[in-house]
């Protein structure tokens, strides 16, 4: 069986969970705005405080940073640091054809950690929380990753 090919379940199983990873982070994105609008504030660049009918009351105050904000641009920017990996790594993992049942599992559990440390990190939970729900997505990367670095080895 072509390994590449939605035919094929376990990369079924990585294009649904890295297409629910890109939409995440591409959400996050509108979120930012969202929130920018909500506050009308905590825009970053000169322009964005000119007279436009989305903001015709323009102060220089609507540059100064916005927690409500920089807290969504900090969840988008972990996003951007760590799915990456999540992509490589997934479809690295796929070619070792590994069970279905052990693929899944991998692959929904970090769309699941991530989902999660973004809820957790959303509503300002204490980085203890947001660390261990970061730490179970590594550990299933490091996991993947190993996987195929032995499968690729031969060994």
């Amino acid at each position: 069986m072509n390994e590449v090919s939605l035919q094929n379940p376990v990369f079924a199983t990585y294009a649904i969970a890295a297409c629910l990873m890109i939409l995440k982070a591409v959400a996050m994105s509108w979120l930012t705005v969202v929130r920018m609008m909500q506050v009308k504030g905590g825009f970053r660049a000169p322009e964005d405080i000119r007279k436009t009918p989305v903001n015709p009351k323009p102060d220089p105050s609507q540059l100064a940073p916005n927690e409500k904000v920089e807290r969504i641009r900090r969840i988008h920017l972990n996003d951007l640091e760590n799915l990456p990996f999540f992509l490589a790594a997934g479809f690295l993992y796929v070619l070792t054809s590994p069970p279905l049942w052990l693929a899944q599992w991998l692959l929904y559990g970090y769309v699941v950690s991530r989902f999660l440390h973004f809820a957790a990190y959303l509503t300002a939970q204490i980085h203890d929380v947001r660390a261990t729900l970061w730490t179970v997505g590594s550990l299933i990367l490091i996991y993947m990753t190993g996987a195929t670095l032995v499968a690729a080895l031969g060994y």
